[in-house]
């Protein structure tokens, strides 16, 4: 310590600090040129990549949906295609073009489409990508799983809404109801944290835009020990117009003890009624 001492009030350190100061600035900034270097070239080979991926997959595509080509024959068609689908990336390009075209296909093309999805084994991917650690992952394999009907993941995209992280919550619950419509139901009025109102609004949302028909059990909604699930039920009861639920209604405006609900519940029954 002494001898560090004296080097500074000799001013012996000056030279040798600037020195190392100077060399550690250029490996710093040799090695962040290097990393940007690395992931523009990354990116750029994706790019290209992702193109060649797309011409492939829109010949399959088109055969699987206007031939009636199943995945096995695809993989005794093109030899190349083995290959190519053990590749991560090229399953990733095929997965979005796959969803893409489901969005676009109703009837029998999109069944076409779910088959070769379960038959290509993306469907197990999508299953495996649930498990993974990363929020943003399950969300993914929620997505897809949710896109393509896949019933059997029902009860562990459930499991995926008692999450902490908010987004992966609504992403789940809304894969729920569009799988499921009303059987999701059950598991909101056992749902135990609050539902806040951006949460409320996108499974409102996902209510509408998959247009459940039957609304049989969003009256079970405001039995709920949850206030916010009860507030949801509400909101459900009022945006869809379900006057049917109006004796519901009633009984939990005569028999709250919660001012908040027994306030929202008149006003509904007032809105409904006029």
């Amino acid at each position: 310590m002494r001898e560090f001492w004296e080097l500074y009030k000799n001013g012996q350190w000056e030279v040798p600090f600037l020195t190392f100061s100077i060399y550690l600035f250029v490996a710093a900034s040799l090695i962040l040129y290097l990393i940007i270097v690395a992931s523009r070239n990354g990116k750029i080979k994706k790019e290209r990549l992702s193109k060649e991926y797309s011409s492939i997959i829109d010949k399959v595509m088109s055969a699987v949906i206007f031939e009636d080509i199943s995945f096995a024959e695809v993989i005794q068609k093109d030899k190349n295609f083995p290959f190519l689908f053990d590749t991560p990336f090229f399953r990733e390009v095929l997965t979005d073009s796959l969803i893409n075209l489901h969005k676009n296909y109703e009837g029998v093309y999109a069944k076409k489409l779910e088959q070769f999805y379960r038959d290509s084994h993306l469907m197990k991917i999508s299953f495996r990508k649930l498990k993974s650690l990363r929020w943003e992952v399950k969300c993914k394999g929620i997505t897809e799983l949710a896109e393509f009907n896949i019933k059997e993941a029902f009860v562990p995209i459930v499991a995926c809404s008692k999450a902490r992280k908010k987004t992966l919550k609504i992403v789940a619950l809304n894969a729920a109801i569009k799988l499921e419509g009303t059987r999701s139901i059950r598991y909101l009025v056992e749902h135990s944290d609050p539902i806040d109102d951006w949460m409320q609004l996108n499974i409102i949302g996902a209510f509408k835009k998959h247009d459940v028909g039957d609304t049989v059990g969003i009256e079970h909604l405001l039995e709920s020990q949850n206030t916010t699930v009860v507030a949801l039920g509400l909101k459900l009861i009022k945006e869809l117009k379900l006057t049917q639920k109006l004796p519901h209604v009633v009984h939990l405006a005569e028999n709250t003890s919660n001012t908040v609900i027994k306030y929202k519940a008149q006003s509904l029954l007032q809105a409904l009624t006029v």
